[in-house]
């Protein structure tokens, strides 16, 4: 027996933690910038991303569903920490739906669709011929996944909702408000369900486990259900455990307002003002055939209450998150922080701002291609990924910054505007490619680790060469675009017919090592490989530098106007 739930428990959370993985990956593969700017939209607004959280709870009947979800929507990328606290405040009224139902119309179980999910995302993946395809069998993969292993937690527990000694146990405990409190939290995280532990109480009382006045049964039941909100909190936790620290402050978030809330509440529950409210509000008299209804009622009446006190404070929330998971050296500057939307009117400046944040995806660049090679050179895997993290905020500066391009555009401008606007929109694709050849070069690096290849002391020696040589290329471009310095350009210039010239010469003496046997050929096509993509970085670079000796102005901006925060993460 013991052994029977250890197994389904620790099977169920490896189930559950593979599936949140792969929908997030999934969703990064599959949902591009458009998908971001429809979520981004249609949470802007606070109160709407309650109602998105709320209506998506209400049709797929799990808040735990949605919860994890949004945890994966933030890990991916696609909603940033702000609104996805309102949706998941809007999760949380939306669950209280459940509690209706059980009281009239029964328990609808989203996992009855798991398995089938896994099915349809298997067959999708496996036989789509594009990639946007095989990307959504793997959302609906991971989906299903997930479930499977919340519908193994649950059925690891399923004795404490059969068990007459388990509902004796609950009776006596629910007399002692705090012990009750617990008490629902342990079920809730147990059952891996909000739903399934409330629809436990409430068959408890409609049964009369909890005494036949109904008053006193309703006064015994909502402790429980105060310590239910708190154990639906431990799912996102989960789901967080393997994600982005942005991920995991939704996830404490969702904590955070879930136990306040009940801290606050259970005083008017303790006094019986909360019940005398619940039994005020709602139809009927209370009985055993309204008891459940009532319970519903005080579920539905605790989270909308709760989202009502915290809804205007969110940003308070936010503040309070990113102090107990505070922001590193690394997160600072993941995305354009000074592209304001009201300077739009005024062309220069905002032309000026796009500049500043073009310097900072050029300093990103640079990181990527540094943290590329270093991986390649010491078989670093974590260097590898951290490339391929940081050539992810290149993509979201490429598009950050060419949005606001085009929108400046569509104004009016002046002839000098009119002419240097294109050719910052041809610097951002530049500095894009160079973060994709910092990819390349990870994938050239991955296929060496995994062959177990090893380059010959020529070989290394003059791959760092080059690569020291492109940095340095990097390091002139990034002083000409701060200083508006052209002798730098003209520096990085001459950078690029190295980098040209080293091509040449390192493909021939490698082809030569090849030849007499002193380098295995595999491992000289990685090293083949690794040179081509450095010198097509050179390639990008080349045209950026171009473009500052041909005249566009990067003179630095009045930083007068900017917060000291915005000023500080423009620095860097």
């Amino acid at each position: 027996m013991i052994t029977d739930v250890a197994f389904k428990t620790v099977g169920g959370l490896g189930l559950f933690l593979f599936g949140m993985g792969q929908m997030s990956d999934g969703l990064k593969k599959v949902a591009g910038q458009k998908l971001r700017s429809l979520l981004e939209s249609l949470t802007r607004q606070p109160i709407v991303a309650v109602l998105v959280g709320a209506l998506v709870t209400c049709l797929i009947q799990s808040s735990s569903a949605a919860t994890v979800m949004t945890v994966g929507f933030v890990n991916a990328g696609l909603l940033n920490l702000k609104n996805a606290l309102c949706v998941v405040l809007g999760a949380n009224v939306g669950t209280t739906f459940t509690a209706w139902l059980v009281s009239g119309l029964g328990i609808f179980e989203v996992t009855a669709y798991a398995l089938p999910a896994v099915a349809a995302g298997f067959l999708i993946q496996a036989l789509a011929k594009h990639q946007q395809g095989r990307s959504m069998g793997q959302i609906i993969l991971g989906f299903g996944l997930l479930f499977v292993g919340i519908a193994f937690m649950k059925d690891a527990f399923s004795p404490l909702q059969d068990s007459q000694r388990v509902q004796q146990v609950l009776i006596w405990v629910g007399h002692n408000r705090i012990l009750a409190v617990i008490a629902g939290t342990v079920i809730t995280m147990l059952l891996q369900s909000s739903s399934a532990s409330i629809a436990i109480i409430q068959m408890l009382a409609f049964t009369g486990a909890f005494g036949s006045d109904w008053t006193v049964a309703l006064t015994v039941a909502l402790p429980f259900i105060l310590g239910d909100n708190i154990g639906t909190t431990i799912t996102a936790q989960i789901a967080a455990l393997q994600t982005s620290r942005n991920a995991k402050r939704v996830a404490w978030g969702h904590t955070i307002f879930n136990i306040l809330g009940v801290c606050y509440i259970l005083p008017l529950v303790w006094t019986g003002l909360f019940v005398k409210f619940v039994i005020w509000v709602t139809p009927g008299e209370l009985s055993k055939f309204t008891v459940m209804m009532h319970i519903a009622v005080a579920h539905s009446l605790f989270n909308v209450f709760n989202t009502v006190i915290f809804l205007p404070v969110i940003k308070w929330l936010e503040v309070l998150v990113i102090k107990i998971i505070p922001l590193r050296e690394n997160e600072i500057g993941q995305k354009p922080v000074i592209l304001e939307e009201r300077l739009l009117h005024t062309p220069a400046i905002a032309l000026q701002q796009a500049k500043r944040e073009i310097i900072r995806m050029a300093k990103r660049a640079k990181r990527a291609v540094n943290e590329a090679t270093d991986g390649f050179a010491n078989d670093d895997m974590k260097c590898l990924d951290r490339a391929r993290k940081t050539e992810d905020i290149i993509d979201t500066f490429q598009y950050e910054i060419t949005s606001y391009l085009v929108r400046l555009s569509q104004g009016q401008l002046n002839d000098e505007v009119s002419i240097e606007l294109p050719v910052l929109l041809h610097m951002v694709n530049d500095l894009e490619r160079v973060g994709d050849h910092a990819v390349n070069i990870t994938e050239i690096a991955e296929r060496k680790i995994a062959n177990k290849f090893i380059l010959s002391d020529n070989a290394s020696l003059e791959s760092r060469e080059m690569v020291d040589e492109v940095l340095r290329m990097l390091d002139g471009i990034i002083t000409a675009l701060k200083n508006n310095d052209r002798q730098a350009a003209h520096s990085a210039l001459a950078s690029e017919n190295k980098l040209n010239r080293m091509q040449v010469d390192l493909r021939r003496s490698h082809i030569q090592r090849m030849t007499d046997g002193t380098c295995d050929a595999q491992a000289g096509l990685i090293f083949i490989d690794l040179v081509d993509n450095l010198e097509k970085i050179g390639d990008h670079l080349t045209n950026i530098a171009q473009s500052v000796i041909g005249g566009v102005q990067w003179a630095g901006i009045d930083t007068s106007t900017l917060s000291g925060e915005y000023k500080a993460i423009t620095s860097n």
